[in-house]
Parts: C-alpha cells; sequence; structure tokens
C-alpha cells in the first residue's frame, strides 16, 4: 500500500481550491450560456425575417438549373458544343453549436481518519495478540478458539505475510482503519481526478466560447447591432437585395423556358449562367 498521510488541513484545502475552481467554471459556463442565448436569439429573428426569401430563391435557382440542362442537351442534340451550369447549393439556414453535458464528478471515497498511515506489521501483530490472546477467554472453547488463531496469528507474522495477518485481525472485528490504515491514498486519487475533470471541462468551455465568438452569426449580429445602434435598418437593407435577386431569377427562368436550342442567344444564356454559377464536372459532347 502506497498511503501517504493526507491531514484534515491538507484535505480542507484541497477541497476549497477544488471548489474554487468550480466555481470559476460555472462562471465561464454562464457567461457561454448567456452569449449563446443572445446569439441563439438574433439567429431566430435572421431567420425569421430573411428565411422565406432565401427558400425562394432556392427554388427559382433549382428551376433555373432544371431549365439550363434542358437547353444545354437540346444543343448538344443539335450538334452544338454546350457545357451544363454546376448546379445550385440551397442556402444552410445557419445553425449554432451546443456545448456538452459534462459528465458527473467521480463519488468522493467513504470518510475515515484520512491522517491515518497504515500500521507496521509489528504493530498488527500485537493488536492480534491483544484480541485474539488465549488469557482473555472466558471458557474453555474460547481459549482452544483464541490458541488456533493465534497459531495462525504467529505464523503469519513469522512469515511476514502481512495480507494474512489483515484478514485474520478483520475477521476478529477489528476497526478496518486500524488494519489497513486511512483513505488518504483513495482521497488523494479522487481529488486528483476531480480537478482534472474540472480542468478538462473548462477548457472545453472555453474553446466552444471562442468557436462562438467566431462563428459568422456572431461577426453579423455585432455587426448589425452596432448599424441598428446608428439608426439603421440592415435587415431591409438585406430583404430588399434578396427581393432584387429573387426578381432576376424569374426573369431568367421566364428567358430560360422560352429560348430555342439554336446558336446564338441559347449559347450566350448558358454562358452567362455559367460564369455565375461554374460549369458541371460532368463530360459534355458536341
Amino acid at each position: 500500500m502506497n498511503n501517504s498521510a493526507l491531514s484534515r488541513h491538507g484535505l480542507d484545502r484541497r477541497r476549497a481550491q477544488l471548489r474554487e475552481l468550480q466555481r470559476y467554471l460555472q462562471a465561464q459556463e454562464q457567461e457561454f450560456f448567456e452569449l449563446h442565448g443572445q446569439l441563439r436569439a438574433f439567429v431566430d429573428r435572421y431567420v425569421a425575417t430573411l428565411g422565406s426569401s432565401y427558400l425562394e430563391l432556392d427554388a427559382l435557382e433549382s428551376q433555373l438549373h432544371t431549365a439550363t440542362q434542358y437547353l444545354a442537351e437540346a444543343l448538344r442534340r443539335n450538334g452544338i458544343s454546350a457545357r451544363t451550369p454546376r448546379a445550385p447549393q440551397a442556402t444552410a439556414l445557419p445553425t449554432i453549436p451546443f456545448l456538452p453535458t459534462a459528465p458527473p464528478l467521480p463519488a468522493e471515497p467513504a470518510a475515515g481518519v484520512i491522517d491515518l498511515p497504515p500500521p507496521s506489521l509489528k504493530t498488527l501483530y500485537r493488536r492480534a495478540a491483544m484480541r485474539l490472546h488465549p488469557d482473555f477467554a472466558d471458557n474453555e472453547n474460547e481459549r482452544q478458539r483464541r490458541e488456533q488463531a493465534m497459531m495462525l496469528v504467529n505464523e503469519a507474522y513469522a512469515s511476514e505475510n502481512r495480507t494474512r495477518l489483515e484478514a485474520l485481525l478483520l475477521a476478529a472485528g477489528e476497526d478496518p482503519l486500524k488494519v489497513t490504515g486511512g483513505n488518504a491514498d483513495a482521497l488523494h486519487e479522487w481529488l486528483s481526478r476531480c480537478e482534472n475533470s474540472v480542468q478538462g471541462r473548462l477548457r472545453v468551455v472555453q474553446a466552444h466560447r471562442v468557436a462562438l465568438e467566431a462563428h459568422p452569426m456572431h461577426q453579423l449580429w455585432q455587426a448589425i447591432s452596432r448599424a441598428e445602434k446608428l439608426g439603421l435598418d440592415p435587415f431591409h437593407v438585406m430583404v430588399q437585395r434578396l427581393r432584387s435577386q429573387i426578381a432576376e431569377r424569374r426573369q431568367e427562368l421566364y428567358i430560360g423556358q422560352r429560348l430555342q436550342p439554336e446558336p446564338g442567344l441559347a449559347e450566350d444564356f448558358l454562358r452567362r449562367r455559367i460564369e455565375r454559377m461554374g460549369a458541371s464536372l460532368g463530360v459534355d459532347s458536341a
């Protein structure tokens, strides 16, 4: 057993340090959750204001892609080389990462005489003699039982078999703390595990805080908040830009669905679409 005595004062000091570390962790978590809640409220406002427009724009882009695919295929069937524009990507609505739940701290070991080191082999032998010596028997049967027990104790002591001697003492009703010593090793291990767990959790919280502040929606929130403090209405500007894009896509779709697969206008229409979207990686044939 590698038991290093831990005084009551030392234990109280380590526990106080652990509680202080936990309070700091709780403060950091609270700050994260407050920031997360504020950012979540902004994202909800962002989606409520712009989400339907983005969905409408995505639907128009999808219809435009279908129309340009048909047009490119028709041109190729007519012997005209034509590339197909790349498929549009749907607008991803913003998501905010969550802080994972913290695992519980390990259970504290049972309390005891924490500053009691394990007794020496000689001390164990003396305690066994005090408990099992035949001279302390009340009757003959008890004397015989004690004599047999003392024989085993003497054999264990002579062979320096501490485990056997401890087992005989425990069987005789000795206090376990007086046999194996206090629980300093267990308390040292428990405190170290708790401290490592709290410090690890603190690193996780701080890393998530940094990631949250670097999130594009956090930066947009800060920029919009500054603009609104100046009396501006950036959300209105963003809505107007989206409505303008929607009107442009509707016009493109109207034209694209009516173009004939002939040189000239159809080729120019596909070229402008490819300039904006990029070309598909698929093989195009003449």
